[in-house]
């Protein structure tokens, strides 16, 4: 098993689905982990999944989508290969209910070495662009190759080639994400990280550098890239995701945490990224890889990521759904005190045990949240692009309305075999989590 849980004091609760949904088969079930936290399951829902892109026998990864302005047109872009490869895009015109086949793209596309990002900015004259970032896969700030950048003009219909961004060592997964700042139009900062070496009284270690980069022309050109934490022997911090605080004063970084010894980490700054707080821990119910974060309509946050506790840490926190594509939601004040928030989502379970879940959001006009990642969703296959839409009004829903004790079983099929956790009786279930 590649499961590496601790002992955790576990219920599994029962849920069903909004009347307006039918699920045949199977209803979504709720987990309750260390603090109570419900996880409601939708791995069975079916009727909300949508395939993007399938291919028999090739990898297909790492998506980004982009919502134009139109409110129903949503741009996707995916490497073929695990965050290295010929870059794939595709289009909806639907809000993500049909997808096109793949459109054609530059040349230049081909020879992508890293995780494809997309962003949407508008400059100082109110020109819209959308830029399409490409890194370099184990770069570091001595690598060669650089940072690479494409745009488009109209709305992702045509696009210029890949080309290098000055002052930008090759990067990984560059840029994780992008934020307008309030230093003027036009005025960006973006992050992503990098291989580093560092040396304390044991000697030199490799560790990972978190940066960010500034634009103050909608993104045409960048800054050279500023070291915001230079890591530790046991603190690698990366994958950064942006969010703003309500009243607009601070904004929050939510980095994954690649040694394992430490949960998931947090900085905040409040002078637009000039200066960053400390790291400081996440909840367990947020461990885990590339968060992107969502507000939702009501204050919220819908925060996407792949469930990755840290297994090299002592009483580590333990997840029923460790390895699969997973949300949380809560408020900006469960991010500010550290607090678990109100409940997770399980999307999918990813069948092979951790590749998984680099996911994207996007919030339509009438609130249909459209969720997209990839992920070993079919047994013994490669990965493939899938979205799930719904309404957080749904899931909302599904964790107040369990009921009874005949409760349907969680499965986490995690490659190595299926662990089942049954939640008609808790005391099998705290044996499975003290086994791992």
């Amino acid at each position: 098993m590649n499961l590496h849980l601790s002992s955790l004091a576990a219920l599994l609760l029962a849920s069903y689905l909004p009347a307006q949904a039918t699920v045949p088969d199977h209803s979504p079930s709720t987990a309750f982990i260390r603090s109570g936290l419900p996880i409601v399951d939708l791995d069975q829902w079916t009727e909300a999944q949508v395939v993007v892109d399938k291919e028999k026998g090739k990898y297909l990864g790492h998506p980004t989508t982009l919502l134009l302005k139109d409110g129903k047109t949503i741009l996707c872009v995916y490497p073929k290969g695990h965050g290295s490869g010929e870059i794939i895009l595709k289009k909806s015109t639907d809000g993500g209910k049909t997808w096109s086949e793949r459109l054609p793209v530059p040349e230049s596309w081909k020879t992508s070495r890293e995780v494809p990002t997309l962003y949407e900015t508008e400059d100082s004259r109110g020109k819209r662009r959308i830029l399409l970032f490409s890194g370099i896969q184990g770069g570091n700030k001595n690598t060669a190759p650089k940072n690479r950048m494409a745009v488009s003009e109209d709305n992702g219909t045509t696009w210029s080639e890949l080309t290098p961004i000055p002052n930008q060592a090759g990067g990984i997964v560059v840029m994780s994400d992008l934020i307008p700042l309030k230093t003027g139009k036009g005025h960006y900062m973006a992050s992503y990280h990098a291989n580093a070496r560092g040396k304390d009284g044991h000697g030199e270690f490799h560790t990972i550098e978190q940066y960010v980069t500034f634009t103050e022309d909608g993104g045409l050109t960048w800054t050279s890239p500023r070291v915001i934490f230079p890591g530790t022997r046991d603190m690698h911090l990366c994958e950064g995701g942006f969010v703003r605080s309500p009243d607009g004063k601070t904004i929050a970084l939510l980095l994954r945490e690649n040694s394992r010894h430490h949960n998931s980490q947090i900085m905040f700054s409040e002078d637009e990224g000039k200066t960053w707080t400390p790291p400081k821990e996440l909840p367990a119910a947020l461990c885990g890889d590339r968060h992107q974060i969502l507000p939702l309509p009501d204050g919220r946050l819908l925060v996407q990521f792949r469930d990755a506790p840290p297994t090299r840490k002592k009483g580590q926190a333990a997840s029923p759904t460790e390895g699969d594509w997973v949300a949380w939601i809560g408020r900006w004040e469960d991010l500010k005190n550290g607090t678990e928030g109100s409940y997770k989502i399980r999307f999918k379970d990813n069948r092979n045990g951790w590749d998984c879940a680099y996911p994207a959001a996007e919030l339509l006009p009438d609130h249909t949240l459209v969720c997209t990642t990839y992920g070993h969703f079919d047994k013994g296959e490669l990965p493939y692009i899938l979205s799930v839409r719904f309404k957080i009004s749904d899931t909302d829903r599904m964790v107040k309305q369990y009921a009874g004790n005949n409760h349907p079983k969680i499965k986490n099929d995690t490659g190595a075999g299926e662990t089942v956790f049954d939640p008609n009786d808790p005391d099998s279930v705290n044996r499975l989590l003290k086994r791992y």
